[in-house]
């Protein structure tokens, strides 16, 4: 028997409601958001979705958010969960700020599953 691995660690592929996760933490947190939406906390939220970031009309590479949750006040938060931030992951993340974080009614978060690293805070430049 051939069991996959990454080489970051144990994250375990998960099944809920009939979707695969790339994680068991990923996979809770669509629990809880599923959860929320009975509550009638969110109207709605999509999970997955493929962002193209776009730099002066160029497509600079792609972004895979694992959640995308929409509230009644109009307001859309995008959610990441993550385990390990990768070098790769760090990159795309500034990235990702630098094009979303200004936009009205929209809110960047970042779940962490473990405390042993930390995000940067996110920087303007004074013009």
């Amino acid at each position: 028997m051939y069991t996959q691995c990454n080489k970051w660690g144990s994250a375990k592929k998960t099944i809920f409601s009939g979707y695969r996760y790339d994680s068991k933490f990923e996979a809770g947190y669509a629990q809880e958001l599923d959860l929320r939406q009975k509550a009638g906390e969110i109207l709605k939220w999509e999970k997955q979705i493929k962002i193209p970031l776009v730099v002066n009309n160029y497509i600079v590479c792609n972004y895979y958010i694992d959640f995308i949750v929409y509230y009644p006040n109009g307001e859309i938060e995008y959610v990441e969960t993550k385990g390990y931030a990768t070098p790769l992951w760090r990159l795309k993340w500034k990235l990702f700020e630098a094009l979303f974080s200004e936009k009205p009614n929209v809110k960047l978060l970042v779940i962490k599953q473990k405390s042993n690293w930390t995000i940067r805070k996110l920087k303007k430049i004074k013009s």
